[in-house]
């Protein structure tokens, strides 16, 4: 039988993850992308799978009207106790979306379709209920990337955390979007800081009882040779071996 992604898996998760403090949030990637293309003040936004809610929350705080949907009980209740600014909290499916065509300026989601083994069908929900020239986000894992491999071998032996999880390539990604009509505005690339290697030996030593500062300090030499190194790298080769990678469209 295939393994798949559902919602116990998330209960299991949001109920372990109380302290919001322990849980890495997106680097602020969702609210800088959408930035770079809308003045989100005044606009309705909803967040498909919102998990924390803490992307939808710094959106809030631009002065837009913010929308977090989650079908995870527990997600929704971890988002009722920390969230800081107005949000508007639903229960809802990301496969049919409790609102009415054209609801929204924008919507997005990250970490959420790499979960499910029909993308196109959410994407289908998240352009039924955009406006036209409205603008969608979708932030998932990038296929060529170290993260990959340790997230099946994982999935393999049955430890991945969310029961089942794919990834996409920059060419489908662009491919899937494109198919719902919708005219790619940008792409872009994300590699998290601390790294994933740092953040799952963080997670393996907690449960050993030892625990490691969320954000190490990285002296300012090596910090300054990375940056240097990055300017080296051509574009296209940093977009195609991100961990993350992300397409923000607009509705035609």
């Amino acid at each position: 039988m295939k393994r798949s992604s559902n919602k116990t898996h998330w209960d299991d998760f949001w109920s372990a993850s109380r302290d919001l403090g322990d849980v890495y949030g997106t680097d602020d990637r969702i609210l800088e992308n959408l930035g770079k293309y809308v003045d989100l003040a005044g606009l309705r936004v909803l967040e498909v799978g919102a998990g924390t809610g803490r992307d939808t929350d710094k959106i809030a705080s631009q002065q837009a009207f913010a929308c977090a949907l989650d079908y995870s009980e527990q997600s929704l209740t971890l988002m009722s106790d920390n969230l800081k600014h107005s949000v508007y909290i639903v229960c809802g499916d990301a496969f049919n979306l409790p609102f009415t065509d054209e609801s929204f300026d924008v919507v997005f989601h990250q970490g959420l379709m790499e979960h499910f083994r029909n993308p196109g069908e959410m994407l289908d929900e998240n352009v039924r209920v955009l406006k036209k020239g409205g603008l969608l986000l979708v932030d998932v894992p990038q296929r060529y990337h170290y993260y990959t491999l340790l997230k099946h071998i994982l999935i393999l032996f049955g430890k991945w955390f969310a029961g089942w999880e794919t990834e996409f390539s920059v060419s489908q990604l662009r491919r899937l979007i494109e198919e719902r009509g919708l005219r790619v505005a940008g792409i872009y690339g994300h590699n998290p800081s601390p790294p994933i290697w740092y953040r799952g030996l963080r997670r393996v030593l907690l449960r050993l009882g030892v625990r490691l500062s969320m954000y190490p300090v990285t002296p300012r030499v090596v910090r300054t040779v990375l940056r240097s190194a990055r300017g080296l790298v051509p574009p296209r080769l940093i977009l195609n071996t991100a961990m993350v990678i992300g397409c923000v469209a607009r509705k035609n």
